[in-house]
């Protein structure tokens, strides 16, 4: 079973190069929607990756600010951490990384760049994540394109072939035929795999010790209520309030498409626009710690509760009821002052944040409320994310524009990932007509 990983950078810029560093990433993000994706794609293990640049006094994001800039790098990706450092900055990658982190204070020198000066000066630059959500655990990036492959070829046998007459159990058996025909193209199905089950005595342990600490918890919530909470600012705006000059940019999200190419002209002369359909998208986040130790303490047990309970109990492609989200992390990092939440996920921002407010708004607004000015929260628990309006609005406020976003599989949705998985599991028992039948639903 793969283990899928995350990996954040995040490098300072030299400041007379943020200009030749944007240029960088606004040619490469072309090239992705026009589906040059071959130098993340030869690795075959990298699900996810993006690169943004924050702190750029320049930007509408950042307007004031006296922080130097950074560029922050994030992937999803499948193996160690060690091997997927030699994939960036080895053979052809590494002409991409040196492009960019030649922009980067401290990079190795024209001279002096070889695989072991370029992963170790990525790694002093590394910041482990806070809490990681996985929405197929233990599924490689060569698993899902497998499963996917068969899913298709599947669909289309029994679409274009005529099963009248048999049972389900007698189509099964005859696609399983067909399967075998193909050669080697199937021959990963030889291989078993089971799919990820929730870990009951593991959620019972944490059960407990949560009840054993209850005590300690409804002190510590008082002490947040009472000491903290009430005196602190908390957001108020709504989204009409919000600088027009962030939402234009942001927006773009929401529109669910990518691939446009404003180059290509007809015969009539008019600009022909070439989109192509994206069902994911992406929601890059940076908040500022409240002070004190008190709030620091909070976050990082919410982050510790987090860290334990997502990998014994969401296994199943759903955080919290949400069944949309492929990849989640959150990140502190700038001595403890700053928080960058990274997510992944299927459908528009509106649709996306509609499910974290009715399915989990208490873990958004526990994990959160820890953040400066954030909608007004009682008891660590209540208001805060259920008061949709606000939230809403603050989280347009604290979303960041993404210069690079790539997806290995922009086509298929978490339930698809998992759906497919399903499918593998089933198509290789032996199936009764009434098991076989829900296969061919899933199919």
């Amino acid at each position: 079973m793969s283990q899928q990983n995350p990996l954040t950078l995040i490098t300072p810029i030299i400041p007379e190069k943020i200009g030749q560093l944007y240029k960088l990433l606004s040619d490469m993000k072309y090239k992705l929607e026009k589906g040059q994706h071959e130098l993340f794609e030869k690795s075959n293990n990298i699900h996810y990756l993006r690169w943004l640049i924050i702190d750029d006094k320049n930007s509408v994001f950042f307007e004031g600010t006296t922080l130097p800039p950074k560029l922050v790098f994030s992937s999803n990706f499948d193996g160690s951490i060690e091997h997927h450092l030699k994939d960036l900055c080895g053979d052809m990658e590494h002409l991409l990384i040196d492009e960019i982190y030649s922009c980067c204070i401290d990079y190795p020198k024209e001279g002096n760049r070889n695989l072991k000066t370029r992963t170790d000066y990525l790694k002093q630059w590394m910041i482990k994540a806070s809490a990681f959500y996985r929405g197929s655990p233990g599924r490689s990036l060569m698993q899902i394109r497998q499963e996917q492959d068969l899913r298709m070829f599947l669909r289309q046998q029994l679409d274009t072939k005529n099963w009248d007459g048999l049972t389900a159990n007698q189509i099964h058996k005859q696609l399983k035929k067909e399967v075998k025909q193909t050669g080697p193209r199937f021959e990963w199905l030889k291989d078993t795999y089971k799919m990820p089950k929730m870990n009951w005595f593991k959620f019972v342990l944490l059960v407990l010790v949560l009840l054993l600490l209850l005590p300690v918890i409804i002190i510590w919530i008082l002490i947040v209520e009472f000491g903290y909470e009430r005196k602190d600012e908390y957001f108020t705006k709504t989204r009409s309030q919000l600088d027009p000059r962030k939402i234009k940019v942001l927006e773009e999200y929401e529109d669910l498409t990518s691939g446009e190419d404003l180059n290509q002209i007809n015969s009539n002369g008019n600009i022909v626009k070439d989109k192509q359909i994206n069902y994911q998208n992406q929601f890059s986040q940076l908040v500022e710690m409240k002070p004190g130790k008190v709030r620091l303490i909070t976050f990082k047990a919410m982050m510790l509760f987090a860290k334990t309970l997502i990998p014994i109990k969401f296994v199943d492609g759903e955080l919290m009821g949400i069944p949309t989200i492929h990849f989640a992390r959150w990140v502190l990092f700038d001595d403890n002052k700053r928080v960058l939440f990274f997510s992944n996920f299927d459908g528009s921002w509106q649709q996306y944040l509609g499910d974290f407010i009715d399915q989990s708004g208490w873990g958004l607004t526990g994990i959160f409320s820890n953040t400066k000015v954030f909608p007004k929260t009682r008891f660590l628990l209540t208001g805060g994310a259920y008061d949709e309006e606000h939230f809403l609005a603050w989280s347009r406020s604290t979303e960041l524009s993404t210069q690079i976003w790539y997806s290995a599989y922009p086509s298929l949705s978490i339930k698809n990932v998992n759906n497919n998985s399903q499918i593998r599991v089933m198509f290789s028992k032996y199936l009764n007509n009434k098991k076989a039948q829900k296969l061919f639903e899933l199919i």
